[in-house]
């Protein structure tokens, strides 16, 4: 039996055994079950087919008696975009289990299931996932289409060997004298770049495990799969970043997301689990990137390998500029800009300045509901600070703010213990911000642009790669020492000697084929993405409070008021008032300004002749405030005694009310 704390305190027995990982074959076993035993409340339906031909699974969650599903106001769950997030299809999976369960004895449950909606899109890159159970672990963020990541023609030629035997794919560290690296004087395990200014020499350079396959001078550079789907949606999507694809939306996985979001337009508010965090960060940091340095150093060993076959600087000059800058992933140069990077678009033609910019930093009328919505998450799951973060590039949770307009949360649903702050770390805003703060002190939960370095590196995707970019880092490569973030190694090594966790190796000589002698070492993969298995339920139970405290906010709209007075003549005054008693406004400001959001409709049900004087037959709500808020309409028409005039509401995030008048 599993106690889970909403109110009811009522037990709640789960079926699935959540104190392990699971991998496609026994996810899937598990979703089907659950909805085989609740027909009623649950369906499931594949929205698409991966590459390698795995289903991507989607569950309804609802009482299907009463007002059409489609109908009401809905939550996204949608989880594993990264192929090594699998913590967060674990939590999917647990809230969808813990939802049907909880129906017959939560009163909560049962409210929000009889009258909202909730979708469940547990694994969204299955392929990616199943990496997590192979018999040599390698940390892959990415899907399985082919692709040339160090563009010589050829893909998925040069992945990692495990050279020691240890069924992990960690980290290769060698004396060399132009090194740039030297033993971490916090701890003997880790790495840091040396700082001559404070005297520090190098003399260490680091490597992915392996070999290079392709003898082009880089180690796995260009191993299987391809596309980090958390990269390859439309907002800020990075033109030419590695992982990112060829092209926004490139993917089948990405397409068959968006498709069901379109399809399903009554969704009111999207929870992502994944690796950017907008929900755990607190004052102005959400967004910012904490990386691991150890990968990222590894992984910057492969900076020039996307260069490679880019012969050509169309319109950058001598060194790297232009399309080939922009092509290797260097946003940092005017011509890279203009050519589509981060999401920009080029300056108007006719030079009268720059083209419409998207918005990147929450509506200022938005913050508020976020920022409340954000504090109430970490008071429910107990959450206050999380551990390896990136900040967002083409991120679903992104899209689902800015573009299709709805409040749009990403949380990786686990964290480190707090810490001190980093030396160096970022304290105030982050980059971009310019958005109006409340009185409170702010927790900017929103799906904005925030800064945050880290480079946005290799194209198989470990915690090193994809933490954002430093100042003018090019993709994969070791920016300047000053723009290089403080990594969270010390707090995620320290955690797992507390927590007893083996998710290090220690460093052992090795021989390597080329580079000689050689020390094998350093984090296992997964381990400082995905908690261990025996924490899933605990942190199931925290965001399942959440999810039933995030659906009881929906905007509900309904008639308050109406009346029809006879005037004498056979005309008669219709008065109508609408109110809106739910939390969250019907529209946010920035699915108003997105234009994603269809305005609400009050509609009076006679002939347009018959409306003599007052509002239109039919009237537009572009936003009605939550909380009370309040809009009335009035009409003079032309009637006949004893008939009816229908009036009827529809709003597409919070449902329909209809109300009948009699003419007396």
């Amino acid at each position: 039996m599993m106690v889970i704390a909403l109110g009811s305190l009522l037990p709640v027995r789960a079926a699935t055994d959540f104190a392990k990982y699971h991998n496609y074959d026994e996810l899937s076993a598990a979703l089907k079950t659950a909805v085989a035993a609740h027909p009623e409340l649950a369906k499931i339906e594949s929205i698409g087919r991966t590459r390698e031909g795995r289903e991507l699974w989607a569950v309804e969650i609802a009482n299907r008696t009463g007002t059409p599903v489609d109908s009401r106001p809905a939550l996204l769950i949608a989880a594993n975009l990264e192929g090594d997030h699998v913590i967060g299809s674990e939590l999917a999976l647990y809230l969808a289990d813990f939802l049907l369960n909880a129906y017959a004895t939560d009163a909560a449950v049962k409210q929000r299931l009889d009258h909202s909606v909730i979708y469940v899109v547990p694994r969204l890159n299955p392929d990616g996932a199943e990496q997590m159970f192979a018999p040599v672990k390698a940390l892959r963020r990415s899907n399985a289409t082919p692709f040339d990541a160090d563009n010589d023609g050829r893909t998925d030629e040069d992945g990692p060997e495990d050279l020691n035997g240890d069924g992990v794919i960690t980290v290769m560290r060698v004396k060399d004298p132009k090194g740039p690296y030297m033993i971490s004087p916090e701890h003997p395990k880790l790495m840091k770049r040396a700082d001559p200014a404070k005297g520090e020499a190098g003399g260490w350079a680091l490597h992915p495990e392996g070999i290079d396959n392709d003898g082009d001078g880089f180690i796995n550079e260009d191993g299987p799969g391809g596309v980090d789907l958390n990269r390859n949606f439309m907002h800020q999507y990075p033109y030419f970043g590695a992982d990112a694809g060829r092209y926004m939306a490139s993917e089948t996985e990405t397409r068959a997301m968006l498709e069901y979001v379109l399809k399903h337009r009554n969704i009111a508010a999207i929870l992502s689990f994944g690796e950017s965090d907008n929900l755990i960060a607190a004052a102005g940091r959400a967004g910012t990137a904490a990386a691991i340095n150890l990968i990222d150093f590894a992984e910057a060993s492969n900076a020039g390998a996307r260069r490679v076959g880019l012969a050509v600087d169309f319109g950058g000059g001598a060194g790297r500029g232009g399309f080939a800058a922009a092509a290797a992933g260097d946003e940092s140069t005017p011509a890279a800009a203009a050519a589509g990077a981060r999401g920009a678009q080029a300056p108007a033609a006719g030079g009268r300045g720059p083209g419409v910019q998207p918005a990147t930093t929450v509506n200022a009328a938005d913050t508020e509901y976020l920022n409340t919505i954000a504090t109430k998450y970490r008071e429910l799951t107990g959450l206050s600070s999380s551990g390896y973060t990136r900040a967002p590039a083409g991120a679903f949770y992104e899209y689902g703010y800015y573009q299709y307009g709805v409040p749009s949360f990403s949380t990786p649903g686990w964290g480190l213990p707090a810490g001190a702050p980093p030396a160096g770390s970022a304290t105030g805003a982050p980059e971009g911000e310019a958005v109006a703060r409340p009185a409170a002190p702010p927790v900017d939960a929103a799906a904005g642009r925030a800064g945050g370095g880290g480079q946005r590196g290799g194209a198989r995707g470990g915690p090193g790669r994809g933490a954002g970019r430093g100042a003018g880092g090019v993709a994969g490569a070791a920016p300047p020492a000053a723009a290089v973030p403080e990594g969270i190694d010390l707090r995620l090594l320290k955690w797992m000697e507390s927590e007893k966790i083996d998710g290090f190796v220690d460093w052992t000589p090795f021989k390597h084929p080329t580079l000689g002698d050689v020390e094998i070492g350093g984090f296992k993969p997964y381990v400082t993405v995905n908690p261990p298995a025996e924490k899933i339920a605990d942190l199931g139970a925290g965001h399942a409070k959440f999810v039933v405290y995030l659906t009881s906010l929906f905007p509900k709209i309904a008639f308050a008021k109406t009346e029809a007075t006879a005037l004498g003549g056979g005309l008669y005054r219709i008065k109508a008032e609408i109110e809106n008693t739910g939390y969250l406004p019907t529209a946010l400001a920035q699915g108003v300004l997105a234009r994603s959001v269809k305005p609400s409709m009050v509609q009076l049900g006679v002939p347009p002749e018959s409306i003599l004087t007052g509002a239109e037959k039919t009237n537009s709500i572009p936003t009605l405030a939550g909380s009370g808020g309040r809009m009335a309409f009035e009409w003079v028409i032309k009637g006949k005694p004893g008939t009816s005039i229908p009036l009827k509401l529809v709003s597409q995030k919070s449902g329909t009310d209809s109300a009948t008048l009699p003419l007396k």
